[in-house]
């Protein structure tokens, strides 16, 4: 079965750290971009950052010098690091292989072939 599948969430104060996995089974992640979202209880899913196949990274303004998006493909493996949370990082964060674009306010996907299952990040004192 191919999928992807995320982990790391969890409680952390304002101003901690926290490092999400998003690990491929299944299949290869070499050629695809991975994008990361989260979805606030209330809100739409929005985008936070991807990095293409070759490992350049784009993010939203919210995030950018915050979160780190890398990639080691042998390993079939993507991190976000979350560096200096606010309350309002607080959400699901998903992973999606694929195709994605964005500028400093959206990330958009495109042809979207794998969805991870989430993992819940709670930023609170």
């Amino acid at each position: 079965q191919s999928q992807l599948v995320e982990s790391g969430g969890g409680l952390v104060q304002p101003g901690g750290s926290l490092r999400l996995v998003c690990a491929a089974s299944g299949f290869t992640l070499d050629r695809y971009a991975i994008g990361w979202f989260r979805q606030a209880p209330g809100k739409e899913r929005e985008g936070v950052g991807f990095a293409t196949a070759r490992g350049r990274t784009k993010y939203v303004s919210s995030v950018r010098g915050r979160f780190t998006i890398s990639r080691d493909n042998a390993k079939n493996t993507v991190w976000l690091q979350m560096d200096n949370l606010k309350p309002e990082d607080t959400a699901v964060y998903s992973c999606a292989a694929g195709f994605f674009e964005g500028d400093d306010y959206n990330i958009r996907h495109y042809d979207v072939e794998y969805w991870g299952q989430g993992t819940q990040v709670t930023v609170s004192s």
